[in-house]
């Protein structure tokens, strides 16, 4: 008998091709997809006196989505440095006067592993009210060895306090701390001998990540970072090519990174680079508009090139404080060049792709049922609609975990 039915679609998009199953049906059982289909051929004599029927009022259901980069826990407030933005400033010269990655660093040297986690749990609860179900978090500003495990642990807790599920990364190598300013060789040695041999040891990271750029790792950095990350057994992933051309995207490939992201300056070389070594491209638009930025990554030559596509919030106090996952969907249209369903696509499946768990981000028989109710009738409505939510109710390992108030949503409008 199935535990739970969702009936009266105007669509279920499986993501096992880009039509989907037109007034679909979807039998759960625990935490998993027992059947999917044609409402028609829903097989009646599953459904019991205790199974609960949730009626989609001809919205239409996907997976839930999958945020492959964020930076959601953090502690401090850099409002400040949105107002120098607005009047010109920019990321490098904000960094350059002590803000930017520095100035939340103190914050979270300050707080406690407690005080980070109850300072992410409401971003967290804003996430899962537009559909993710899961999410990559970084560490990053901590940048010692004491604070960035302790970043690592609170995302560990987090995991357990709230409906997503948390991948880890060590983001150990995001900037050189003030205090290693004039001894960048020491700070490298710190992260390849210490950090990243603790963090393995804990069992705290899936991931090792690297921001190489100006004002942050160089090429060679990075590379003996990734290395010796992957020496403990965590995945290569970058922020490349955001600010410059620096070769970031080029060292993924030669890696086997499972991402590079950020990309507004990648190159044609780059693309064919990451395209035949199979790394996906996380887009984050949010920042590209947050950080008044030009040019956009390239997201429609990189479809040509044949790169797998993923979209993150990059949800950070800095470069894109918001957890609005709509507004990346049509800022990927606006900004990327891509059509709706493909960036409906690398927010589920790409991503999950980026995260190596392609279990997620697509509905099948026995996958497991992170799934989204959206009160629009197709994808098109939420890049169209910008920034505003269409979910209706999310469900995670097969039980509701959010569910938006009435009148809300496109049949609302």
């Amino acid at each position: 008998m199935f535990d739970r039915v969702i009936r009266n679609t105007s669509r279920v998009h499986t993501l096992e091709d880009a039509e989907g199953i037109a007034q679909g049906a979807i039998g759960l059982v625990g935490d998993r997809v027992a059947w999917v289909g044609p409402e028609s051929g829903l097989p009646q004599d599953r459904i019991g006196p205790e199974t609960v029927v949730h009626d989609a009022q001809g919205g239409f259901v996907g997976p839930g989505f999958v945020d492959p980069h964020t930076h959601v826990v953090f502690a401090g407030d850099r409002s400040r440095e949105f107002e120098q933005r607005a009047s010109g400033a920019s990321y490098l010269e904000i960094a350059r006067e002590g803000g930017g990655i520095a100035n939340t660093m103190k914050a979270v040297r300050a707080a406690s592993e407690a005080q980070l986690v109850e300072l992410a749990l409401p971003r967290l609860e804003r996430m899962c009210s537009f559909g993710i179900t899961t999410a990559e978090a970084k560490s990053g500003y901590g940048l010692n060895l004491e604070d960035e495990l302790k970043m690592l642990r609170a995302i560990r807790t987090l995991n357990g306090m709230q409906p997503i599920t948390l991948v880890p990364s060590l983001l150990c190598a995001h900037a050189i701390p003030p205090e290693y300013a004039d001894r960048r060789e020491a700070y490298v040695e710190l992260c390849v001998k210490e950090i990243i041999p603790a963090a393995a040891a804990e069992n705290l990271a899936v991931f090792c990540d690297v921001f190489i750029e100006q004002g942050a790792f160089t090429l060679e950095e990075g590379r003996r970072i990734l290395e010796a990350g992957l020496a403990h057994g965590l995945t290569p992933r970058l922020h490349a090519d955001q600010m410059s051309q620096a070769g970031a995207s080029r060292l993924a490939a030669e890696l086997k990174a499972s991402s590079a992201d950020h990309l507004e300056h990648i190159d044609a070389g780059g693309m064919r680079a990451m395209a035949e070594a199979g790394v996906v491209a996380i887009l984050v638009p949010a920042s590209t508009l947050f950080l008044r930025q030009t040019p956009a990554a390239p997201g429609r030559a990189l479809i040509e090139a044949g790169v797998e596509l993923a979209l993150g919030t990059n949800v950070n106090p800095g470069s894109a404080m918001s957890e609005n996952l709509a507004l990346t969907l049509g800022l990927a249209c606006l900004l990327n060049g891509l059509t709706a369903f493909e960036a409906y696509r690398a927010a589920t499946l790409g991503a999950a792709k980026a995260l190596r768990q392609e279990a997620l981000g697509r509905i099948r028989q026995d996958g497991p049922a992170d799934l989204v109710i959206f009160s629009c009738p197709d994808v098109t409505h939420l890049p169209y609609h910008l920034g505003i939510n269409h979910v209706s109710e999310v469900f995670k390992g097969g039980r509701p975990v959010h569910r938006a108030p009435e009148g809300t949503g496109c049949r609302a409008a």
